[in-house]
C-alpha cells in the first residue's frame, strides 16, 4: 500500500506541481479592446431597438407641442379607452393575483394528481398566440356555438363587450402571478408551516401571518408583471372587442386606429401613456430585484 502510494507520488508529483504553479485564468479573461467590443455591440443593439424607438415616440407626441398633446388626450374616445384599460386590468390582475397565489400553493405546498397537468395548463398562455386565445371565446360565445345564442336571449353580451375582454386578458395574464411564486414557495418548502399548525394555527392564520409574509415581495412582482401585461395586451383583446370605438376599444387598440387614421400625434400620445407604463414597471421591477432579491431569488432559480 505505502508503495503503490509512493509509485503514484512519483508519477503524479510533477504534474500536481505544474498543476499548483499553473495560474488560474478566469473564463472571462478578455482584454480591453474585446471588452469594449462587446459592451459597445450590447449597447448599440439597446439604443438602436429600445431607446431611439421608445425615444421616437415621445418626440412624436410632442411634435407639435403640449397644446396639441394634451387635446389628443382629451379625446371622448382616448379617454374611454383609458378607463376601459383600468377598468379590464383592475378585474383580471385581482383575478390573476388569487388564482395565481392558490396555484402556487397547491403545487408547492401539495402532492396530488395531476399536478404536473396543472403547471403544464398554468404555462399554455406562454405556448399560443394571444390571437388564437382570443379565438378560443369567439368559439365559446360567437353567435354560432353552442353558448352564445342562449347568452344573448338572457340580455348577456360577451363578445364585443366588457366581459369578453375581460376573459381574454385574464386568459393571457394568468401565468404571471402562479410562476413567480411557484418556484418561490418550493424552495421556501412547508417547514414555516407545519411549525403553526403543530402550534395550533388554522389554515387561515398559517396562511395570513406564516405564508403571505414570506411570499409578499415575489407576489408584488408578480402582479407588476400580470398589471403590465394586462394593459399593453393586444392581440387577444382585438379579436373580441369588435373594435366598438368609445366602448370596446382599449389603449393599444385606440392606437391602432389612430395611426390607421393618420392621427399620429394622437396615436402617439396615447402611445407615452403606454410606454410611462412599461418604464414605471421597468423602474419598479429593478428596484424589487435590487432590494428584495434574495426574497424573490426562488423566481430566478427557475
Amino acid at each position: 500500500m505505502a508503495l503503490d502510494i509512493v509509485r503514484e507520488e512519483t508519477v503524479l508529483g510533477p504534474a500536481r506541481l505544474s498543476t499548483a504553479k499553473r495560474p488560474f485564468k478566469r473564463p472571462t479573461t478578455e482584454g480591453p479592446v474585446a471588452k469594449a467590443v462587446l459592451m459597445t455591440l450590447a449597447l448599440g443593439f439597446l439604443g438602436f431597438f429600445l431607446v431611439l424607438p421608445l425615444a421616437a415616440v415621445f418626440i412624436e407626441a410632442f411634435r407639435k407641442g403640449l397644446g396639441e398633446f394634451m387635446l389628443a388626450l382629451g379625446d371622448p374616445d382616448t379617454i374611454s379607452a383609458i378607463k376601459l384599460t383600468l377598468t379590464v386590468a383592475a378585474i383580471a390582475v385581482p383575478l390573476n393575483l388569487v388564482f395565481g397565489v392558490a396555484a402556487a400553493w397547491a403545487i408547492a405546498k401539495f402532492e396530488f394528481k395531476g399536478k404536473t397537468f396543472l403547471i403544464t395548463l398554468i404555462d399554455l398562455p406562454f405556448s399560443v398566440s394571444p390571437v388564437i386565445s382570443g379565438l378560443i371565446y369567439v368559439l365559446l360565445f360567437g353567435a354560432n356555438s353552442m353558448l352564445g345564442p342562449w347568452l344573448k336571449s338572457h340580455g348577456i353580451e360577451v363578445l364585443f363587450a366588457v366581459p369578453g375582454i375581460v376573459l381574454a386578458t385574464i386568459f393571457v395574464t394568468f401565468p404571471f402571478v402562479a410562476r413567480e411564486l411557484i418556484p418561490l414557495m418550493q424552495d421556501q418548502g412547508t417547514g414555516d408551516e407545519e411549525a403553526a399548525i403543530s402550534l395550533g394555527a388554522s389554515g387561515w392564520q398559517t396562511f395570513w401571518y406564516v405564508t403571505l409574509p414570506n411570499i409578499k415581495w415575489g407576489l408584488l412582482y408578480g402582479v407588476l408583471l400580470c398589471n403590465a401585461r394586462a394593459m399593453g395586451e393586444f392581440g387577444a383583446v382585438s379579436v373580441v372587442s369588435g373594435h366598438i370605438r368609445g366602448l370596446t376599444n382599449t389603449m393599444p387598440l385606440q392606437v391602432e386606429i389612430l395611426y390607421n387614421e393618420y392621427n399620429f400625434v394622437a396615436a402617439f400620445a396615447v402611445s407615452t401613456l403606454l410606454a410611462g407604463l412599461a418604464l414605471v414597471t421597468l423602474v419598479l421591477k429593478s428596484f424589487l430585484e435590487y432590494r428584495y432579491g434574495d426574497e424573490i431569488a426562488g423566481s430566478a432559480k427557475h
